[in-house]
């Protein structure tokens, strides 16, 4: 990557970057022009960005005005930042989902998480692609693939999944593009779309409790897991663009209940060194997840927690789910596994593809300029223009949309009936994952109580029993497959509201990585692309 001004941009930290900027080597002005030469170096590649803000420029400015005149809101002034299509902004930019469909409605406001962003002196720089309608409208598909946005890819691996369903989100960090990113989970998260990515492009994902974030302002699938996540490359920088965004929204109700469960003075006082995991006791739910590992990453995870352990952290093996063999798939991740074992009530599926007909509805009942007004139009809409949006599967339709648009007639189907099925398989897996599942595994009866969990996020079914819960996870990058370059993480799970926690324990063990040496290698911690396959233009992206 080019230097800035004769400064180092590639893996600066935002504390780095602040440096320059409060220093005067640096303005934001320039900063941003530095980040879009590195966009016309690299994306034409990794195809990260949806569209840039054209008004950022006169933003920078403006945030460079405020401080020459000595006013600097906080640690995030003038940083530039992304956030994924499907997060509103009331602005010149487009918010579509990555779906031709919603382009040119108009928006009310700013999504609160952005709103909150803004507010902070983070500069808007852009949106990021992501997989289509955040991965609601397929079941069968290429991840990171959008109508509008084409193909996002890592660049780890351009021919491989990047991860989603927030790919470019956090593709972009992990090319250097931007400092840090928004996902649901920015990010945006129901089922893995923040800690997936995140983990397959070596960066920290925070992945929050659902109702710390506010959802306001965000096209939505499940009322009941949607959450918004952020994306950096350390810990802090991850850490950053989460203290700026939690909160109470009254537009979102859910996020009422954080009141009383989150600490004076914002989480960045959490943040320590490895000296704190002297007091930190891990478990390892191996047969509930680790199992699924293959072995060279089960014994790669495994000599970095044994420098945890040197540290001071105690380990305890086997710390399982109580019902892991009931809720766990075998196969991989699979949201409709309650169905595949023949109980749709128990099946998070059932949930989501209810919640979604009505929250979709609700979303596009406050746009304007549009006549997408509820799920009927989408799917009238994906058939009537076939050869870019799937309606119809592959090979009538699209080969990135393989199964077509069978996740949105899966939620037609529902009419959003919230009926006795729907209301047994919210119960069954909120209970499962929760009191019988993550809170039991932290309990740890007969033995001493558990900060968190370890497990392998490149298992799905970690991150998914956590979505269920609307629990947190935070992952940190761990290592690379030898076989195709990808990064695998190492993920933090915790009970509700346990930010805190998990942000200290992340923290330390990032602290552990650095001072063993291996993250300098990359053996170890986040390792700089590679860039494999840059030349090459699948769709699909292997699913591997």
């Amino acid at each position: 990557m080019p230097k800035c001004k004769g400064l180092t941009l590639e893996e600066a930290s935002i504390d780095q970057i602040q440096g320059y900027l409060s220093s005067g080597m640096l303005t934001s002005v320039e900063l941003l022009k530095c980040y879009h030469d590195r966009i016309l170096q690299v994306d034409e590649y990794i195809n990260s960005i949806m569209e840039l803000n054209p008004d950022a420029g006169a933003i920078a400015a403006a945030l460079d005005a405020e401080r020459a005149k000595g006013r600097v809101r906080g640690p995030l002034h003038g940083i530039p930042f992304l956030v994924k299509d499907n997060i509103a902004t009331k602005d010149r930019m487009q918010t579509t989902a990555g779906s031709w469909m919603l382009l040119g409605s108009v928006v009310p406001r700013d999504a609160h998480v952005v709103a909150k962003l803004r507010e902070a002196g983070a500069l808007l720089m852009g949106k990021a692609t992501l997989s289509e309608w955040a991965d609601m409208r397929s079941n069968n598909y290429s991840e990171g693939y959008s109508a509008r946005g084409g193909q996002a890819r890592s660049p780890y691996n351009l021919t491989v999944n990047p991860g989603g369903s927030s790919t470019g989100s956090a593709t972009a960090v992990a090319a250097n593009i931007v400092p840090f990113s928004l996902g649901k989970c920015i990010g945006t998260e129901t089922d893995g779309s923040v800690i997936n990515p995140a983990e397959r492009n070596a960066l920290v994902g925070i992945k929050p409790t659902v109702g710390l974030t506010s959802r306001a302002g965000v096209i939505p699938e499940s009322i009941h897991q949607d959450t918004v996540g952020t994306f950096g490359r350390t810990v802090r920088d991850a850490a950053y663009a989460f203290n700026a965004i939690y909160g109470v929204d009254a537009r979102d109700n859910y996020t009422l209940a954080q009141q009383g469960h989150t600490p004076t003075g914002g989480y960045m006082r959490f943040l320590t060194d490895q000296s704190s995991l002297k007091n930190t006791t891990f478990g390892l739910p191996w047969h509930s997840f680790w199992v699924h590992a293959d072995a060279a990453q089960q014994a790669h995870l495994l000599s970095l927690i044994s420098f945890l352990e040197t540290a001071g952290a105690t380990i305890l093996n086997n710390t399982e789910l109580p019902n892991y063999k009931t809720i766990v798939s075998p196969s991989g991740w699979d949201w409709d596994y309650g169905t595949t074992r023949g109980h749709p009530n128990e099946s998070e599926y059932t949930v989501v593809k209810t919640d979604f007909y009505n929250n979709i509805q609700t979303y596009l009942s406050g746009l304007e300029n549009t006549s997408i007004r509820s799920l009927e139009d989408m799917v009238a809409y994906n058939y009537a223009n076939d050869g870019t949006e799937a309606g119809y599967s592959w090979p009538r339709g699209h080969p990135a949309f393989y199964s077509g648009q069978d996740g949105f007639l899966a939620s037609l189907r529902t009419k959003g009936v919230m009926d006795a099925t729907y209301h047994a398989a919210l119960a069954f897996t909120r209970h499962s994952a929760r009191e019988a599942g993550i809170d039991a595994a932290l309990a740890n009866e007969g033995g001493p109580r558990l900060d968190a969990l370890l497990v392998p996020p490149d298992v799905g079914q970690s991150y998914q029993i956590a979505a269920q819960a609307g629990y947190p996870v935070v992952t940190l990058p761990a290592g690379v497959h030898a076989s195709t370059g990808m990064p695998f993480g190492l993920a933090l799970m915790g009970t509700a509201w346990s930010e805190a926690v998990l942000l200290r324990c992340a923290s330390a063990i990032e602290d552990v990585v650095v001072r063993s040496g291996h993250g300098s290698t990359g053996k170890m911690g986040r390792s700089l692309p590679k860039w494999h396959g840059y030349l090459e233009r699948n769709v699909p992206v292997r699913n591997i």
